[in-house]
């Protein structure tokens, strides 16, 4: 571990320490992140203060908060760090086989349709990239939590990201199982779900997501109720297999099911569409050489990488 934090006089000077504290509300792990001791990430942060005239930090025995002029530093200075730091792995990379850690948020249904087939081809083409694909129905704040890149439907994609087509678009498909089905009324209107048991997703936001559905060019959220509410897919779709209820689910991690007869459709003339999956990642001058290289190898293997789908900005 190096004993010295390295004190250039310039506006940088302590700003990473500043933000390590910041990230972790802790000293001890941000000297641990940069590889100094704590009194050399104090003393950088002291030397911060003291130049821009304003105190940064509350500090107790057992927390470390930021003051007014601490959020209000850390707000700017987070962003334009960031983008000095991509500046200079971009130049490091130029004309550089891609390497280093890749970092995907995933939701589980998708990791089996999409990811598992490119996996072991990926791993090796690159072999200098170590992927990392953490699997859950939660959106993340992608640069917060560490990660290059996330794969969601693209209704679910804030504005701001870059987005790229890994799938066609899908119906979003309500199903149950033969021996549900067999002792009730199989639903032919939308209405005739309030008779039914209806398994539901809890969106990350905390709410519980209504049914969607088509009529005619009319869209329709309808408030259904049930036994169980999940908080991803492939629950809902194991628990419909099993008759629990009915749910509704993207059609691709339907369609096994389906086939083989442990599904049926229902209520197929009202299915609403999907616009698709897509990989998104924040908006930068230029992709990382890692994240290019995951990019290009999806799409290479037909996992649906149209480059005319929906993409929420071009991707470079």
């Amino acid at each position: 571990m190096k004993q010295n934090f390295t004190v250039r006089h310039s506006a940088l000077d302590g700003v990473e320490a500043f933000l390590s504290v910041a990230k972790h509300r802790n000293f001890r792990k941000a000297a641990a992140e940069l590889a100094v001791t704590p009194s050399a990430v104090s003393q950088a942060v002291r030397t911060l203060e003291a130049r821009i005239g304003a105190a940064l930090f509350t500090r107790t025995t057992r927390s470390v908060g930021l003051t007014e002029a601490g959020e209000r530093f850390f707000s700017r200075a987070r962003p334009a760090f960031e983008e000095l730091i991509a500046a200079s792995e971009i130049a490091r990379g130029i004309g550089q086989r891609p390497a280093g850690l890749l970092r995907l948020s995933v939701p589980p249904a998708v990791v089996p349709i999409l990811l598992e087939p490119i996996i072991a081809s990926f791993c090796q083409a690159y072999p200098e990239i170590e992927l990392e694909i953490v699997a859950g129905g939660e959106l993340v704040d992608l640069a917060a939590q560490g990660f290059d890149a996330g794969i969601r439907m693209g209704d679910l994609i804030a504005p701001d990201m870059v987005a790229v087509r890994l799938s066609p678009s899908f119906p979003m498909v309500v199903v149950g199982s033969p021996e549900y089905l067999r002792h009730r009324t199989t639903p032919e209107r939308i209405e005739d779900l309030r008779h039914h048991a209806c398994l539901r997703l809890r969106r990350s936001n905390g709410s519980v997501a209504p049914w969607r559905f088509a009529k005619g060019n009319k869209a329709i959220e309808a408030i259904v109720a049930g036994p169980l509410i999940a908080h991803d897919y492939p629950t809902l779709l194991g628990a419909a297999i099993q008759g629990a209820g009915l749910a509704q689910v993207p059609s691709p991690i339907a369609n096994s099911a389906i086939a083989d007869g442990r599904l049926e459709t229902l209520l197929t003339a009202f299915a609403v569409t999907s616009p698709g999956v897509f990989l998104y990642y924040p908006e930068r001058h230029q992709v990382l050489p890692k994240l290019r290289a995951f990019i290009d190898h999806i799409r290479s293997q037909g996992s649906g990488g149209a480059r005319d789908g929906r993409p929420l900005k071009a991707a470079r």
